[in-house]
């Protein structure tokens, strides 16, 4: 881009489209929310003429399935689009680690294109590259979280994890297990899981009879919710009538009607977060779906709100957009998001983000402890 053009572009001199790609299982439950926030986004920048008063964004919309090997061809398809300024994605940890690479060229196939997850938290992301930041704590902020709640609050000392046999799964276990020793607690039973595997419900009564026999005071799920709630059902079946407790992926829990009832998940947002600005979001989205947001909604609507200021300061330059954003906190004020403030360390990752302890009530999740 020349030097004439980017400074047209900074300045706000086109009234081109903005092109934002948001990648993710959009289809699936653990989509929805960040579609639907992304969209909501959207409509409120563009009413107010669009980034920086002139431009309007346009979403592209790609649906990962939440499968790491579709996410990479969606990420050659956004990366190698010229009209693609920057991504929104992926959801899921591992469908984030697989898709890293492309968006950061290290196949030497394209141009780099920066990479932001609201929502992937498995510490191994860490090391994507300089185009992959994003906006969620990682397991070693939710699980330790966790541990402490389980450890302090409710006082348990036996745990039993089982956790998907993925990305996400493995750090939720590994950083589960290393918070929840330190603290004097001891980890009887830790045992994967294939998603895909359990239909019936019955898959993993062995692991949890296990479990039971062994004295588990606590059950720890690394994993989403529809397997979690099966996961939960069964642990009920069998006699576990102690708590349970999960990482952020179990948000969705709440919608799996009474045998949720109780269960504690850490998350980066619920939706009875005080704040006026989380407030406003709240009611706004609420309005716009029937549903309240989840955490990943939350911070999609953030990252839009980022994306917009970095684009409005630094124009649509890919690099350009990049610089920008591994500023903030940086030598650049932080963003300040309805999930809370926003500031990148040097591998960008989220600096200082707030861990809450939600659980299960009534069908929703809100803040433990404050009922």
């Amino acid at each position: 881009m020349s030097t004439f053009a980017f400074l047209l572009a900074a300045c706000g001199g086109s009234r081109e489209p903005v092109y934002i790609g948001v990648a993710g299982p959009l289809s699936a439950a653990n989509g929805a929310s960040m579609k639907a926030a992304a969209e909501m986004a959207a409509a409120e920048i563009n009413a107010k003429g669009g980034i920086g008063g002139r431009r309007p964004v346009k979403l592209v919309f790609m649906d990962d399935g939440g499968d790491p090997q579709k996410a990479i061809q969606v990420a050659k398809t956004l990366r190698d689009s010229d009209s693609i300024v920057a991504v929104i994605g992926h959801v899921g940890s591992s469908a984030s680690i697989a898709a890293a690479p492309i968006y950061n060229a290290l196949d030497h196939e394209g141009d780099p294109v920066v990479q932001i997850s609201p929502a992937s938290s498995s510490p191994a992301l860490r090391e994507a590259g300089e185009w992959t930041f994003r906006v969620t704590p990682t397991d070693l902020e939710f699980s330790p979280a966790l541990a402490q709640w389980a450890a302090q609050r409710l006082g348990r000392r036996r745990a039993a994890v089982l956790y998907a046999n993925d990305d996400y799964g493995q750090g939720v276990r590994t950083t589960f297990e290393r918070a929840f020793q330190a603290g004097g607690g001891a980890v009887v039973t830790a045992d994967p899981y294939l998603p895909a595997v359990l239909t019936r419900g019955d898959e993993l009564d062995p692991y949890l009879a296990r479990a039971i026999r062994r004295g588990a005071d606590a059950l720890v799920i690394g994993g989403q919710a529809e397997a979690g709630a099966k996961i939960v059902a069964a642990a009920r079946r069998l006699g576990y009538t102690g708590p349970i407790l999960g990482s952020d992926g179990l948000t969705g829990l709440k919608d799996a009607g009474p045998v949720a009832e109780g269960v504690f998940v850490s998350s980066a947002f619920l939706p009875d977060r005080p704040a006026a600005e989380a407030q406003r979001f709240v009611t706004s989205y609420r309005q716009r779906t029937q549903k309240l947001p989840d955490h990943r909604g939350a911070m999609t609507y953030d990252v839009m709100y980022l994306l917009s200021a970095a684009i409005e300061h630094a124009g649509t330059d890919r690099e350009a957009i990049r610089d920008y954003v591994a500023s903030i906190g940086n030598g650049r004020e932080g963003h300040q998001g309805v999930s809370g403030l926003i500031q990148f360390d040097e591998m960008g990752d989220v600096r200082g983000k707030e861990v809450s302890v939600g659980v299960v009530r009534g069908g929703q999740l809100v803040t433990a402890g404050r009922q």
